[in-house]
């Protein structure tokens, strides 16, 4: 190899290795403003759940806490790749543990609902008060517009990175979108027409959304382009 094709050799090293550092910044940066989101998001859908006895208004909180350890996860991941002491070894190890868990607490999640669905339809019949209707259907409205473009944001990043822990955590954001759209139909028809067994049946919809999320995190196999 001459001299100028060395050159430009490690130039292309160099620029490249310049890129992957912007792209680790740039993750961190989307993985903080999940962290964030996911806190209030959270917060507040489990409070006017309790309030209002809505299960997919705490379903959708539960689910927003589960994204908060994700992308906790993730920061770990990423800050562990940022600090330039990791093996790809170590790297891929923490990408799999983190996918693998998120996983399996997304199967606790769909247990949650079904179990909580059952005792509010054939054991307290659990009434929802709908007072609370227009603030939960005001977060699902938000998370339905935003998500989607967090999600778009983090597999693009994802693909340049070649990280499966950020495309599993983009996939909880697209989770997130779907979600949010059962949400304001479900406390939308509860408060219209209100039939007392909706809110328990409409959370039941959630459960392919989180069995397909978690079925993929855990495997390791998901189609993420999809929003």
């Amino acid at each position: 190899m001459s001299a100028k094709a060395e050159e430009r050799h490690l130039a292309e090293v160099i620029s490249s290795v310049g890129r992957r550092s912007e792209d680790i910044r740039f993750a961190l940066l989307l993985t903080y403003i999940t962290l964030g989101w996911m806190t209030i998001e959270g917060a507040a859908s489990l409070l006017l759940g309790w309030a209002s006895k809505s299960l997919l208004l705490e379903a959708f909180g539960i689910d927003s806490v589960i994204e908060l350890f994700s992308a906790a996860v993730l920061l770990w991941r990423l800050r562990v790749e940022a600090s330039g002491t990791a093996t790809s070894e170590h790297v891929d190890l923490v990408e799999d543990r983190a996918a693998r868990l998120v996983g399996y607490s997304l199967y606790a999640l769909a247990a949650y609902v079904v179990l909580n669905s059952g005792y509010g339809l054939f054991i307290a019949e659990r009434i929802t008060d709908t007072h609370e209707s227009v603030w939960g259907i005001l977060i699902g409205a938000v998370a339905k517009v935003g998500m989607p473009i967090l999600a778009g944001y983090k597999l693009k990043v994802a693909a340049r990175l070649n990280s499966r822990a950020l495309r599993a955590d983009a996939v909880e954001s697209i989770t997130c979108g779907y979600l949010s759209i059962v949400l304001m139909i479900g406390l939308a028809a509860t408060r219209l027409l209100d039939w007392w067994w909706l809110d328990s049946v409409a959370a039941l919809a959630l459960i392919p959304f989180l069995i397909k999320e978690a079925q993929e995190a855990i495997s390791g196999e998901c189609d993420c382009g999809k929003t």
